[in-house]
């Protein structure tokens, strides 16, 4: 079957690697740089994945049969759309059904017109003054939101990013006023206090099924300190679960996405593709704080390797309606960034990096390639994230070591988190719960 996959980064890399397991699968890839690893093992074009025109011509010229979307930017602009009326099938939502990321003001509104638990209390503002006043009047620490796409990077706390009040005002008021995200809007949120996790799931338009729950890094710098990167690596356990996450928890989580899925479909259609439910649990249970209608990057790369389901027959499930359980392999997964010194905002572009593949493999991890370019047999980083390594391991301790030791084959004026999935970081979260549980 001829597939195509839009995107270029280290997500699209382990979907196609994923597809590619399945022996009757030809692929196809459209990329805006060359990335190393999706080039070798796909018939490419170089292109933005954002112009769907061109898109469209180079699945038609080559009689695609599905076309899976990588990104949240050609969601937005109505790729699946366009492509279905070609005659394409599509993994991935509408552009309609792709607002639950692509307007966080609409996600809110679901949330609260469906009686969807998880909810956090907001309110969404086209008026700065009407913003500040808000802010003032609610007297607790608030979280600042663009209601657009903003790469990960747009979102501000009060008690991080953001000093104080005074600050969240200046914020809104600079959202508003240069159309951050692309809406003169912001979207102000109660800030949730807990541990963030993700939960991922394939969506047929009615069924769900979920994968393992992973944790997310987005700090830049060991600790969690600095700005937020679009995310920095990632962990996840053997059970499905997370060393402070229960199943109690985790099942609420996976209800709150089969909800919102119900709603969607009363609202705009059916919601086909991954789905991706960042939450936070709190003292009172899981909070959702937002939804991406994609695979997230990096957990991507903990759920895809372990996957024992066949790839390609949970697509198919997907676009036919059929979808049934996925099966993963009782393992742990680390995932570690390597990214550029400077990053993020200060990173400089067309620097040369070594990737020594062999080792790498020899040491029992995968490369995924992220925002990199090759030439004339070089690698080169851009100003975002060069590449993921993930180990698999029998305990999140095991694949830590390995992942870590295999961050020596990777050369260049690059950095990474050397704390992502270490034994006194996962602690640190385990206590955290416990303190905000009450539990000892």
């Amino acid at each position: 079957m001829k597939i195509l996959v839009v995107g270029t980064g280290a997500r699209e890399h382990a979907i196609c690697q994923a597809a590619i397991k399945d022996e009757e699968t030809e692929l196809y890839s459209i990329m805006s740089n060359q990335n190393p690893g999706i080039a070798r093992i796909s018939q490419f074009k170089i292109a933005s994945e954002n112009d769907i025109p061109t898109v469209k011509r180079f699945a038609l010229d080559n009689k695609v049969e599905m076309a899976i979307i990588g990104p949240e930017a050609p969601l937005e602009k109505g790729i699946v759309d366009s492509l279905e009326e070609a005659g394409i099938a599509c993994v991935g939502p509408t552009r309609e059904a792709a607002r639950i990321e692509t307007d966080k003001a609409f996600m809110r509104d679901l949330f609260e017109n469906h009686n969807i638990n998880g909810s956090l209390v907001y309110k969404v503002f086209d008026k700065a003054p009407e913003a500040a006043n808000f802010i003032d009047d609610f007297n607790q620490d608030v979280v600042v939101k663009p209601i657009g796409l903003t790469g990960g990077k747009g979102v501000k706390i009060v008690g991080e990013q953001l000093k104080d009040a005074e600050e969240a005002k200046k914020y809104a008021k600079e959202v508003i006023d240069t159309k951050m995200g692309g809406y003169a809007g912001v979207v102000i949120e109660e800030r949730a206090i807990g541990e963030e996790y993700t939960v991922q799931a394939f969506v047929d338009g009615k069924n769900i099924a979920s994968m393992p729950v992973v944790q997310d890094h987005p700090y830049a710098y060991e600790g969690d300190q600095g700005p937020i990167t679009g995310g920095m690596g990632s962990y996840s356990d053997i059970d499905g679960l997370l060393p402070f996450l229960d199943k109690k928890y985790c099942d609420e989580s996976v209800k709150i996405m089969k909800d919102t899925v119900k709603a969607i479909n009363k609202e705009v259609g059916p919601y086909r593709g991954f789905l991706y439910g960042q939450f936070m649990l709190c003292k009172d249970g899981p909070k959702l704080i937002e939804y991406n209608a994609r695979f997230g990057d990096p957990e991507a790369m903990n759920v895809l390797p372990i996957m024992q389901t066949n790839f390609m027959d949970i697509c198919q499930g997907i676009i036919g309606g059929t979808l049934k359980g996925a099966k993963f392999a009782k393992k742990a997964t680390v995932c570690k960034y390597i990214v550029p010194k400077g990053y993020p905002g200060n990173a400089v572009p067309n620097q040369i990096i070594e990737v020594d593949e062999e080792n790498i493999s020899e040491n029992n991890s995968l490369v995924y390639y992220a925002a990199v370019n090759q030439k004339d047999n070089k690698i080169y980083t851009s100003s975002s994230r060069a590449l993921a390594l993930v180990s698999v391991g029998e305990t999140i301790s095991e694949a830590e070591e390995v992942c870590e030791a295999s961050t020596k084959h990777v050369k260049g004026d690059v950095y990474h988190r050397k704390d992502v999935g270490t034994g006194e970081l996962i602690e640190k979260r385990i206590k955290h719960m416990q303190d905000i549980l009450g539990n000892d």
